[in-house]
């Protein structure tokens, strides 16, 4: 990657040469102007107010207009020499929490490379004293003809330094937030939870510009003689909210679908303002409250089960010995008739051979 400054960071008395590398890079797309009649290309060209001539490159310098629009000429040289110790340094000035840095204050970010081998050393010393010490590093630089105020951090294995705004160039927000009072229900803001929870987090690496692919489809599509089809809108956004708790209802179901879950019981999916189980409610009680109205179902439903089984065990019990009891009583009589029966055959027989004796 390319320098655009040298320069040397100031720990100290520790003087660390380095050089500034960009650290971020534009991928948007930029289109350029032609001429609608025969598609020929605009180009802006710098024109001297005085002759009205073409000026080229080389012949502009800088000039600070006054407030009476007389130009006062202004050299590269005239800025190399004023007396700032920032000039051609990064000057460390203090070490403070990151979170005491305004993000509104932050600006372009770059990284900073040691520059030759007897900067490594020291490089090194403020790289891990920084990683050690869980701070960053406020300085000021000069940059492009203006002085600046910068923060030190640790990017993996490297410095990195995002240029800040000074405090003065951040507007204060005074007038922008609604001046009508509203109160938002504990019930919106668990609903608001909930959804937070669902969406859940991202891989940032995972985040392209859908935009840009769309625009370079298209500039293919026109290179290419081909139209491409129109997208439909699927008509999700715009709208103004009319029930808050059922947009966000809404919203926290959509965010499950879209994650791969299924809508919980009540839920109807693809009905806008549908009645759906309260999540807010849930939260609050953790789903303890329908648990324990199951819970209570069950128990009912055991007891009566229970007595209703225990009162039937005397009635089976009855009906067993009611059944049992023939049985015996058919065993017994079947027993009586068959001894009946032997004794007469035994009397018969006794009488038999008495005939027998008294004939001989």
């Amino acid at each position: 990657m390319r320098s655009i400054w040298n320069g040397a960071i100031s720990f100290g008395l520790v003087s660390i040469p380095i050089k500034l590398v960009n650290a971020t890079e534009n991928h948007s797309i930029s289109f350029r102007q032609i001429h609608l009649t025969d598609g020929g290309r605009i180009r802006h060209r710098k024109v001297c107010e005085i002759d009205e001539q073409e000026v080229a490159a080389a012949e502009i310098g800088k000039a600070y207009e006054d407030a009476d629009g007389s130009m006062i000429p202004i050299t590269d040289e005239d800025l190399g020499s004023l007396p700032l110790p920032t000039a051609k340094t990064i000057e460390i000035v203090a070490f403070v929490p990151a979170a005491s840095i305004d993000p509104l204050q932050m600006d372009a970010a770059y990284y900073l490379s040691a520059n030759g081998v007897p900067a490594v050393k020291p490089y090194t010393l403020l790289r891990e004293a920084l990683k050690r010490s869980r701070k960053v590093a406020v300085a000021k630089y000069a940059l492009r003809g203006r002085e600046r105020l910068g923060m030190l951090r640790v990017v993996d294995d490297v410095i990195a330094m995002h240029g800040l705004l000074w405090p003065d160039e951040v507007r204060s927000p005074e007038g922008i937030a609604p001046e009508a009072g509203v109160t938002v229900r504990e019930a919106e803001l668990d609903l608001a939870d909930a959804l937070m929870a669902t969406l859940g987090e991202v891989d940032m690496d995972s985040l392209h510009d859908d935009y840009r692919e769309a625009v370079e489809e298209l500039v293919a599509a026109k290179a290419e003689g081909r139209a491409l089809e129109p997208v439909e809108a699927d008509g999700s956004g715009g709208g103004q909210v009319i029930d808050l708790m059922a947009a966000l209802e809404n919203s926290v179901r959509a965010a499950k679908e879209a994650r791969g879950g299924k809508p919980e019981a009540g839920e109807e999916p693809g009905r806008p303002g549908a009645e759906v189980t309260s999540l807010a409610g849930r939260k609050k009680s953790g789903g303890t409250g329908a648990k324990k109205k199951a819970a209570a179902s069950t128990r009912k439903t055991a007891a009566a089960t229970k007595k209703s089984s225990s009162s039937r065990a005397p009635a089976k019990k009855a009906a067993a010995r009611s059944t049992k009891k023939p049985a015996v009583e058919a065993g017994a009589g079947t027993t009586a008739r068959k001894t009946t029966a032997k004794s007469d055959s035994k009397r018969a027989t006794k009488k038999t051979a008495s005939r027998k004796r008294a004939s001989a």
